[in-house]
């Protein structure tokens, strides 16, 4: 029997803005908002970054405070997940700022990109072994968000070591400057890369956020969606909402006979027990 389905709803990011699409959230009653509707409509996780109100991203722990505990009084039950990748140029430290919060989960990036230009969004191994050791002395589950197959083949290398343990949980992020794109054959090199007990989500970004949702679903995968991966609902329409997105991923799963997971199932799936 195929699992239920894992919606993750990344609300805001730290590069897009209300220029591109003025509904992106930027403030706390904003991101307050966007994470209510986007729980309705069916994500069951949520991944955070934070911003200031003016939208500059920020690591702050405070920020952060502000953001999750005003989401969890609205959204008690939603698994939260914040972002320790952060923005372009931030220290190691700065972006474990949140961990400071001991949240239930956190996102670990698991290898260096070129993001275009002279942007270089850096991942040494050490950073991978450092985040994954702070992660695990505070019991936060996290999420390996892999950008092409180097990363994955890194993720392996270190669980062989020890340095990285199960459950292991993947996130394929496909379409990204210096990574892989998020053609099918992209998709099915990657799934075909990960031991048979690992779980794994999918985030297409820009115009391979619902190709990829479908072919995750149809693979027994999970989804991604949201104003940080993706603006439009379709070509040439903005998303009204990020609740919109998730709405189009619930369509896409019924179709193909998936469930919809609720937040304490996803921890299940997950392997989240503490």
């Amino acid at each position: 029997m195929i699992e239920k389905l894992i919606i993750t709803c990344a609300l805001t990011g730290a590069e897009v803005t209300k220029a591109g699409n003025p509904a992106v959230p930027y403030t706390v009653a904003e991101m307050v908002a966007s994470a209510r509707e986007a729980v309705m409509a069916g994500a069951s996780v949520l991944h955070i970054h934070a911003r200031k109100d003016d939208g500059t991203p920020v690591q702050d722990p405070n920020r952060f405070a502000e953001i999750l505990s005003a989401i969890h009084h609205e959204c008690p039950s939603v698994i939260l997940q914040v972002s320790t990748g952060g923005a372009v140029g931030m220290s190691r430290d700065e972006r474990l700022g949140p961990l400071s919060l001991y949240p239930e989960m956190a996102t670990l990036d698991c290898g260096t990109l070129n993001f275009g230009g002279d942007d270089i969004f850096v991942n040494t191994e050490n950073d991978i072994i450092y985040f994954a050791k702070i992660m695990q002395e505070k019991n936060i589950a996290y999420e390996l968000e892999c950008f092409e197959k180097g990363h994955v083949d890194t993720v392996l290398r270190l669980v062989k070591k020890g340095l990285i343990t199960q459950p292991l949980r993947f996130s394929f992020v496909l379409g990204v400057n210096g990574g892989m794109s998020g053609e099918t054959r992209d998709f099915v090199f990657l799934k075909d890369s990960i031991p048979l007990n690992a779980t794994f989500s999918v985030a297409g970004i820009g115009r391979y956020e619902f190709s990829l949702a479908e072919q995750a679903i149809k693979n027994g995968g999970h989804v991604r969606v949201g104003f940080e991966d993706n603006l439009y609902l379709e070509k040439g329409v903005l998303a009204k909402s990020n609740a919109e997105l998730v709405k189009k991923v619930v369509e896409i799963a019924l179709q193909f006979g998936r469930e919809i997971a609720t937040p304490d199932e996803a921890r299940i799936i997950l392997r989240m027990e503490k």
